[in-house]
Parts: C-alpha cells; structure tokens; sequence
C-alpha cells in the first residue's frame, strides 16, 4: 500500500535567478547547492541537507497558468527573531493566528511575487 511520507520540494520558474537565490538566502536563510546537471539554468536551495525549493529559470515573466500554487509553507522556530529579521531586510509581512491549531503564520512575498507562509507553533507575536 502507497503512503506519503514527507514533502520534498516546490518548483518555482523564475526570470530573476540571481536576485530570487540572494532573497532567499538572505531572507529565509536557505543555501544554493549541489544541483543535478540539467540542461536549462536554475538553483537548488537547501534547509539543512534537503533541497526544498527548486529555482528554474527562464526567459521574461515567469508564465502564469491558471489554476497556479496560491502559496507554500514552511515550518519555524524563533518567531520574533524572524519578524526582526524581516523588518531590518525591507521585507513586508502580514501575522494571522490560526488559533484552532495554535499556529502563527507569517506571509510574506519573494521578489517574483510568489506567496509563502512561515508557520510558527505555539509562538504568538509580540
């Protein structure tokens, strides 16, 4: 019997690699790394030893295809810290409490627009 075990990765088509890899490191703090010898240009960016997100670059605008991702999440610790982090990057955030699960999320926008939420777990703001 087939079951899901983890997640693994989001693709995201980009027409700005260099400046999407640099936000991404600096604002979430994930790495460029070892990446397969595709023949079309992108990055690999890495929380610990796991290549979550997948950069693929491509020429003009990103196209937009109906139905789209609305978002992704990731899973944090250190709420505070990253909402300090955030306000010293530029970096615009909206906090909405999901109170049912005790869940802190953190929306923010990468460079291409793309939505991402930060999930805390039993951390509120402060």
């Amino acid at each position: 019997m087939m079951r899901l075990t983890g997640f693994d990765h989001v693709n995201v088509r980009t027409a700005n690699l260099d400046s999407m890899v640099k936000w991404y490191d600096r604002v979430l703090g994930l790495k460029s790394g070892k990446r397969p010898d595709f023949r079309f240009p992108g990055a690999w960016l890495y929380l610990g030893d796991d290549a979550i997100i997948h950069l693929v670059a491509v020429e003009g605008e990103p196209a937009s295809v109906e139905p789209k991702i609305e978002h992704f999440a990731i899973r944090a610790e250190g709420m505070q810290d990253f909402l300090d982090h955030l306000r010293a990057e530029g970096v615009e955030a909206r906090v909405a409490v999901i109170e049912d699960f005790e869940i802190t999320q953190v929306n923010i926008h990468d460079p291409d627009g793309n939505h991402i939420h930060i999930d805390f777990t039993g951390e509120t703001p402060g």
